[in-house]
């Protein structure tokens, strides 16, 4: 298990998780809801940290509840949680790190280590955090609209997931720690989430 900004990178059972280098730059924005444009002339292929969110189109609770500040995950909730989990399977320069399913939002840390080799499937041997976010789009769409017809999971209008998705560059283990908390408080805050539709 490598070690990011000094500490022990949580994999949580999944795939081994790649040694690598991130800059320590500028200190972590706390609005992490605030919602971003990729940064001009960024390289999104740089190794390094990232922190993302995707949200369900319309904030539509797809994936499950909220009982007691734990997430109940339904199949479809299942389903994501598990292609989440199998990324770096498709993509050898991946790892992963703290992660959380909510009702209708996803919060993760992707890093990008560098590596490079064979790809699973279509997947490029080269990959940028766009390829990523791509791939887990696409595949959980097609696996959602797959359980729509065979078991009757809950229908979704247009598109599964916003178009856009809220990516941060994590520079600091401070900003690491602090992202690593508000993702596993998330069940907790619920009820005020911005994303609860019951939230106005």
């Amino acid at each position: 298990m490598p070690a990011l900004f000094g500490i022990r990178i949580n994999c949580r059972g999944r795939p081994p998780c790649l040694p690598f280098l991130i800059p320590m730059n500028k200190p972590l924005e706390e609005n992490y809801h605030r919602r971003t444009i990729r940064l001009q002339d960024y390289d999104y292929s740089l190794e390094g940290a990232y922190y993302i969110t995707i949200c369900v189109q319309n904030r539509s609770c797809l994936f499950g509840d909220i009982a007691n500040e734990i997430v109940i995950p339904n199949d479809a909730g299942n389903m994501v949680q598990k292609m989440w989990d199998e990324l770096p399977l498709y993509y050898p320069g991946i790892a992963l790190d703290a992660f959380i399913l909510m009702p209708n939002h996803v919060h993760g840390i992707i890093v990008l280590t560098g590596e490079t080799g064979q790809a699973r499937g279509p997947a490029p041997t080269f990959i940028s955090l766009p390829d990523v976010m791509q791939r887990f789009k696409s595949i959980t769409t097609a696996k959602y609209r797959k359980g729509v017809t065979e078991n009757g999971w809950a229908p979704f209008e247009g598109k599964l997931w916003q178009r856009n998705y809220y990516e941060h560059i994590i520079r600091s283990e401070k900003a690491l720690n602090s992202i690593r908390e508000y993702i596993f408080a998330n069940p907790a805050k619920w009820a005020y989430d911005k994303e609860n539709p019951a939230h106005n």
